[in-house]
């Protein structure tokens, strides 16, 4: 299939089968009642529609032409692909060279006489159209919205309000008003969890001791600096470590993967153990910048030499005193 933003017109009239995805019910002759999906794309595009009768195939004759015509030339060989994206293109390219053709008892190619049909097209509207299935619902106080039987997760902050779910085929968009609040792909399974663990980090900052319980936080697999991360602060900072870790990770609401793995592994080599450290390397690198916390970078600054403080220090303290 070709992707919309490469069609660059609408037929005036679309032959359809009797598909449950366009047709709710044959109410007999040529008369149909559409489906909500149907209506919306065919109000969107502003075609007409015609609809073959039941187990007639020579109603769309020239339909069941050209797919046997494509399965015996382009899938025999029954051809193998990664992704969906090869195939199409594999298709794509098949059927460019078909449109090089010329058909017998026709002057103009395939490609030729298409050209001439699209000038009688209707013209594309400004922006593509949504192919997705639009649900409404309410988010329930575990940060989940349900569709299609299975939960997948938007931030907190929006727990029991009303959402937008758009269900597309391996991708499903929630929407709160106007902006996009969360993106999973879809699953096709039956009562599974989607979880995204960005969503939950913001709850987690309060409540670091569900930290290592957290279901939403199973399986996310990060780079082994982020645990070495967590070792130090836990080490430096005790129960507020906890807490600096799981800003860390709140870095990437914002930034990438990357980025903020890049900076976590320059504040373990520099021993510069905190969030703020990170956050500071981090931005740092975005912008191209040396950092401050190296003081290589400023040779005319002076280094300063700290000992750890003894008890015997405090001797001294008192003799003075007493002196």
């Amino acid at each position: 299939m070709c992707e919309p933003s490469r069609i660059s017109a609408v037929p005036t009239r679309i032959l359809y089968d009797n598909t449950k995805i366009a047709v709710a019910k044959i109410l007999g002759g040529e008369e149909r009642q559409r489906t909500k999906a149907f209506s919306e794309l065919q109000s969107y595009y502003l075609f007409a529609d015609k609809f073959g009768r039941p187990a007639k195939g020579n109603d769309k004759g020239k339909v069941e032409g050209l797919v046997g015509y494509a399965r015996r030339n382009f899938m025999v060989p029954i051809p193998h692909f990664n992704s969906w994206e090869e195939f199409n293109a594999y298709i794509e390219v098949q059927c460019r060279k078909r449109r090089e053709r010329r058909l017998r008892g026709h002057s103009e190619t395939i490609g030729e006489r298409f050209e001439r049909d699209r000038a009688a097209m209707l013209p594309l509207p400004a922006t593509p159209y949504e192919a997705c299935e639009k649900v409404t619902v309410r988010v329930t106080s575990l940060s989940l919205v349900r569709y299609r039987g299975n939960d997948y997760s938007v931030p907190t902050e929006y727990g029991h309000r009303q959402v937008l779910v758009k269900g597309y085929v391996h991708e499903v968009v929630i929407a709160c008003g106007s902006e996009v609040i969360a993106r999973h792909q879809r699953s096709y399974e039956r009562e599974t969890v989607v979880f995204d663990p960005l969503h939950y980090l913001a709850l987690l900052e309060q409540k670091t001791r569900a930290l290592d319980q957290a279901a939403p936080l199973v399986g996310w697999k990060l780079p082994d600096c982020f645990a070495e991360l967590r070792r130090l602060l836990e080490a430096r900072l005790k129960k507020h470590g906890s807490r600096e870790y799981v800003q860390v990770l709140r870095l990437m609401e914002t930034f990438d993967l990357s980025e903020v793995t890049h900076a976590i592994e320059d504040a373990l080599k520099l021993g510069t153990i905190s969030f703020d450290a990170v956050r500071h390397l981090m931005l740092c690198r975005i912008e191209r910048r040396p950092p401050r916390l190296d003081m290589e970078n400023y040779p005319h600054l002076p280094l300063a030499q700290v000992h750890t403080t003894q008890a015997a220090d405090y001797m001294s303290l008192l003799v003075e005193v007493c002196a």
